[in-house]
């Protein structure tokens, strides 16, 4: 509680309610608070659904891949990479907080998300290393794939940093010319496509450029094609995610589920990218720890790049790409609502003078909140939903394996 004048104000998780006694602002204090319990059982529910999948993928790996793997060869580095990722968030958001590293709230936005201003951001920053690392020290640095995963991780990290600090030097929630941005995510995607073509990379297939399909399609040889699929895959993974990062915990708890799809998918061709992935799940989820509702910081345009960087190296690496776009599925669905929403308001301006608009805001979770959704409730469908999505990839990936 603070004291303004003669009156003593409620202030919760940063933001501030209005005096005390105020019957809204008081109603407005206890929904708040039932929503924050709300975001903590979808967390643990989340997180406890993710070890159990992944022990049950340990159980059964010796009949995926017919080799002897190590015990709790998914769930240690899982759990590792979270344990840091959320040790790390406790030392991180407070620096971030006094550099006044802050998250500048769209005014065009729902009205409710003022609240969030003031929240600290770039939290990608301290959980992003973390997920490579562990990845690195558990499958070795010596492997190519984690070196080229981390690689292009890393590098797109590396936009989202400079996309962040711009829109924090401006004052402003738009980053780097749009231009830029993708340009700068085509050159990642295309280095990493050549790279792909040159380095020595051990396949079962004897082949590179392939990419698995369910039968009866089989491996179906793409050749120069690959190379525009890579690019292509990395600029729509990178700003699905980004574009995905609107309300408390929906980015990163998506992100973890699609990862773990991921892993489960590709474990047949490179188990090494199977630990890369759930080191990357795992920093997710201890990420999450600390941007559940009510969010302490947010990852930036840092963490949500790096994130679909992660996701696109996996699937560039094994050609796992429909698998992608299955565990991705909820990043496709937010990034189409745009796409549909900019076309229908541009086609309507045309025909009628004056545009008009499918949903009542872009991107989709938008739309649900101003259909009076609460974000929790949003967000926990939205999980359900990237849950069956994850473990339908999963399975798709390894019957085309």
């Amino acid at each position: 509680m603070i004291d303004i004048g003669k009156k003593t104000w409620q202030v919760y998780g940063g933001a501030l309610f209005g005096p005390i006694g105020s019957a809204d602002n008081l109603v407005l204090l206890e929904s708040v608070m039932v929503r924050i319990q709300t975001g903590n059982i979808i967390n643990a529910g989340l997180i406890a659904f993710l070890i159990v999948l992944l022990l049950l993928v340990d159980w059964y790996s010796w009949r995926i891949v017919r080799l002897p793997l190590a015990p709790f060869y998914l769930s240690r580095p899982f759990l590792v990479s979270a344990v840091l990722a959320s040790l790390a968030g406790y030392l991180c958001i407070p620096i971030l907080n006094n550099l006044r590293i802050h998250q500048t709230i769209r005014k065009e936005g729902p009205r409710i998300h003022s609240l969030k201003k003031g929240t600290p951001t770039m939290g990608g920053l301290f959980f992003i290393p973390i997920g490579v690392t562990v990845a690195g020290v558990v499958a070795g640095f010596s492997s190519v794939v984690i070196l080229g995963a981390a690689a292009a991780t890393l590098a797109f990290a590396a936009i989202g940093v400079l996309d962040d600090f711009y829109s924090l030097i401006n004052n402003h929630n738009h980053g780097i010319p749009a231009w830029i941005k993708i340009f700068l995510e085509v050159a990642v995607g295309s280095w990493f496509s050549f790279w792909l073509n040159s380095a020595n990379i051990s396949s079962p297939y004897s082949m590179k450029m392939l990419v698995p399909l369910p039968a009866p399609l089989g491996l179906i040889y793409l050749g120069k094609l690959y190379i525009y699929l890579t690019s292509f895959c990395f600029v729509s993974m990178g700003n699905g995610i980004n574009l995905t990062d609107g309300l408390d915990g929906l980015a990163g708890g998506t992100a973890a589920l699609a990862f773990i799809g991921m892993s489960i998918a590709v474990l047949p061709i490179s188990s090494d990218l199977s630990i890369f992935g759930v080191s990357m799940a795992g920093a997710c989820i201890g990420f999450l720890l600390h941007n559940r509702y009510k969010a302490s910081v947010f990852m930036g345009d840092t963490g949500s790049l790096a994130l679909g960087g992660a996701l696109a190296a996996m699937a560039a690496c094994t050609g796992m790409f429909f698998p992608l776009f299955i565990a991705s599925g909820v990043f496709v669905i937010e990034a189409l609502s745009v796409i549909v929403q900019v076309l229908y308001f541009k086609t309507t301006k045309c025909f009628y003078g004056v545009g008009r608009r499918l949903f009542r805001m872009a991107p989709l979770h938008h739309h649900f909140e101003l259909c009076g959704f609460k974000e929790p409730h949003i967000v926990a469908c939205t999980y359900v939903v990237s849950c069956i999505l994850a473990i339908y990839a999963g399975y798709v990936g390894l019957i085309s394996a």
